[in-house]
């Protein structure tokens, strides 16, 4: 091999005292091969977007080593390792991104989220303000900062980020069903039932919602119906151990929200 570079190199030398042009071609023919791989097409990017999380986060990985300015790349790695339950490595991600976009609303909600999946709410807080002041109009920043908020025990800022969310767009799903969670957690119930049917029966939600509403009923101690949700989205052994979870919570004062797999979270 080293034989090899040193011909080439002989060769781009005798080139480059004989013909000028041709060897300066030739010289970039040579940097063109040693260039690094070229990232994938919009048409692969949106394919990539199907795949399952582990390949998800292989695919936006790769994008991500070959270009770290990339900021739909470091978002979809995130996110990526976010489904997989790794939320550090997620935050870890959103921030190399941001150094090269600090305004990049899609990356401050990613970074929000994944501070909010690994439990510090607190650390969401800046990244979803900052996210809402450059999108007033956008209901996620709100939702996220509600849901910070409860984290960081701050429950008048919550109560208020939700409406918030809630006025901007009172006709999705996720707003509805985090307000509900809130409304659970302060021991409203039948409050978090109603909320949880509304966003239930909009076309935006997602089976989050519906096993939201689940843990909701069966804190309820309506357990049969609480079971009859669960299975329509979920396997047995999940169902299971959700019905464990519930039975041993009925009684207790209150409801949380440790049903860590159902929670809605702010996830779009």
């Amino acid at each position: 091999m080293c034989r090899n570079r040193a011909l080439v190199a002989t060769v781009l030398a005798g080139l480059l005292t004989a013909a000028p042009a041709f060897a300066a071609d030739a010289a970039t023919s040579v940097e063109a091969v040693r260039a690094a791989p070229a990232k994938a097409s919009p048409q692969q990017r949106a394919e990539a977007r199907r795949l399952d999380p582990l390949a998800r986060a292989a695919f936006w990985g790769s994008e991500f080593e070959l270009d770290p300015g990339d900021a739909e790349a470091g978002a979809g790695l995130a996110q990526a390792l976010r489904a997989l339950g790794r939320n550090d490595d997620a935050a870890q991600a959103v921030d190399r991104a941001l150094i090269a976009h600090p305004d990049d609303t899609a990356l401050l909600l990613e970074l929000a989220r994944a501070h909010i999946a690994r439990g510090q709410g607190f650390y969401a807080i800046a990244p979803a303000r900052k996210a809402a002041a450059l999108a007033p109009r956008d209901w996620r920043p709100q939702t996220l900062l509600g849901v910070a908020y409860e984290q960081a025990e701050r429950d008048d800022e919550a109560e208020a980020a939700h409406r918030q969310a809630l006025a901007l767009a009172p006709n999705e799903a996720t707003p509805l069903a985090n307000y509900a969670m809130h409304l659970a957690a302060k021991g409203d119930l039948a409050g978090a039932e109603t909320q949880l049917r509304r966003a239930a029966a909009l076309p935006s939600a997602g089976i989050q919602v519906r096993q939201n509403l689940a843990l909701v009923l069966g804190l309820e101690g309506r357990l049969p119906e609480a079971e009859k949700l669960a299975r329509a989205d979920l396997p047995p052994e999940q169902v299971a151990n959700n019905l464990a979870y519930l039975r041993a919570a009925i009684g207790q004062a209150g409801a949380n929200r440790s049903w860590d797999a159902l929670k809605a979270g702010g996830g779009q």
